[in-house]
């Protein structure tokens, strides 16, 4: 027992030329070829367009538009706060959040609010062509807004996907001997 401490090795060792807190801002590239993250950078792209084509619109008159830029600006910015994380990895540093489980709850919500506002930005296109002339944009946000619904509704399923364990269960998972 005497001679214990003297065979315990405690020596640690890094990776050569990265430090460790360098190292966790690497980009996952191979995130950007997925087809979650591929989607994400539709949804931001298309979710863009659709707030800049109604905020280029004289639409505070109309309540119905007001619905439509909250949910449009809202979900663009969560979505672009979720992407610089799963981007840079830093779901790995908090791993005390259910990331698969939070995305699935997320894109859930976005698909859900983004058909209404869908279809409240479609039901007001027409409403309001006599007042301003602005059809052209509004019709081009609802359509853009039928996109970033549906990618949010694809989203949702690859979420699930993931967060199932792409369609694997208990029985199937174990190690038979």
């Amino acid at each position: 027992m005497a001679e214990f401490p003297g065979k315990v090795s405690t020596r640690t060792s890094t990776p050569a030329g990265v430090p460790g807190r360098l190292r966790a801002l690497a980009p996952d590239l191979p995130f950007l070829r997925s087809f979650l993250g591929l989607l994400m950078l539709a949804e931001l792209v298309l979710g863009l367009l659709v707030w800049a084509l109604i905020a280029s619109t004289f639409y505070q008159p109309i309540p119905a538009y007001s619905w439509v830029m909250f949910v449009a600006v809202f979900f663009w910015l969560v979505t672009v706060i979720l992407f610089v994380t799963y981007l840079l990895q830093l779901q790995t540093k908090l791993d005390m959040i259910p990331w698969p489980l939070v995305l699935v709850i997320f894109n859930a919500a976005a698909t859900v609010l983004y058909v209404t506002a869908f279809i409240t930005c479609s039901a007001a296109v027409q409403s309001v062509y006599q007042l301003h002339g602005d059809y052209n944009k509004r019709a081009a946000a609802s359509f853009f807004a039928c996109i970033v619904m549906i990618a949010y509704g694809a989203s949702t399923f690859f979420s699930f996907q993931e967060w199932r364990g792409f369609g694997s269960n208990a029985a199937t998972s174990q190690v038979t001997s």
